[in-house]
């Protein structure tokens, strides 16, 4: 019953005219992906490309005054916490898939990845042929759409889920796998953290990422929209991207910026 409570005032929440009242947006992000959301365990703030866009965006939609709250979350838990109300939208590499949007509203793309393999330096799979040919086993994460995917396109290999990108880093060292696969946005940064891996060259399927928004909440989403815009129109997108991906070595910044 407290569920089902929550649920309906969260439906009849105006999401906007209540975050404009509270001059604070609460975003669900990663705390475990580097470059995009990662936990600074000096200081304990999570940093990355999609927190200074959430903040970027929160002061567009908010004014100077408006603050952005981040609570972590992960592939697994994101769309619940969206679902029970826990946070106002989510921003965590997220592509919006046709059963996603069953659920749930995406605003504009702001990011286009593509999902590829993070291997072992001097590793026999190049790409996901290989993964198929030599019926090899892809670490993955629960929750993603890369499993799926990787299912599709390689039928022949096996998949092992782990909770979250650590645990799969972990288990791609110990060899309980030859590859590990998702976004090549998240794996450019396993590779920096990981000097020792690379992400192989192209991408097998498009991964645009947009920010997950509830049903009936079509000012907020309206809202979002209108502030990547202006975000974008105004210089600022591109000083975040740059900051964040400058140093990535085969980050293609045109096809991430792609509207």
């Amino acid at each position: 019953m407290v569920t089902a409570c929550g649920n309906q005032s969260l439906a009849n929440k105006n999401v906007l005219k209540t975050d404009q009242q509270e001059k604070t947006i609460t975003w669900g992000v990663k705390a475990d992906t580097r470059l995009f959301g990662l936990l600074d365990t000096k200081d304990n703030q999570i940093k990355g490309f999609e927190i200074d866009l959430a903040k970027a965006l929160t002061k567009q939609m908010l004014g100077k005054d408006g603050k952005a709250k981040f609570i972590q979350v992960t592939s697994s838990t994101r769309m619940p916490m969206l679902k029970n109300g826990n946070i106002d939208a989510i921003m965590a590499t997220m592509t919006p898939t046709t059963e996603r949007r069953k659920q749930v509203d995406f605003s504009n793309q702001y990011f286009l990845a593509g999902q590829s393999l993070l291997v072992k330096k001097g590793s026999s799979i190049k790409n996901v042929q290989d993964l198929n040919k030599q019926k090899a086993t892809v670490l993955g994460v629960v929750g993603s759409d890369s499993v799926e995917n990787v299912a599709k396109v390689a039928p022949n290999a096996k998949v092992l889920q782990l909770t979250d990108y650590a645990q799969a880093m972990t288990a791609l060292k110990s060899g309980q796998g030859q590859a590990l696969t998702t976004d090549n946005g998240i794996l450019y940064g396993m590779s920096l953290q990981n000097p020792g891996y690379e992400v192989t060259r192209g991408s097998f399927i498009s991964e645009p990422y947009g920010i997950a928004i509830n049903k009936n909440q079509k000012d907020f989403r309206l809202a979002v929209n209108k502030a990547l815009k202006q975000v974008r129109a105004s210089g600022e997108y591109n000083q975040i991207l740059h900051k964040w991906f400058h140093n990535v070595k085969g980050f293609d910044y045109k096809e991430a910026a792609k509207e």
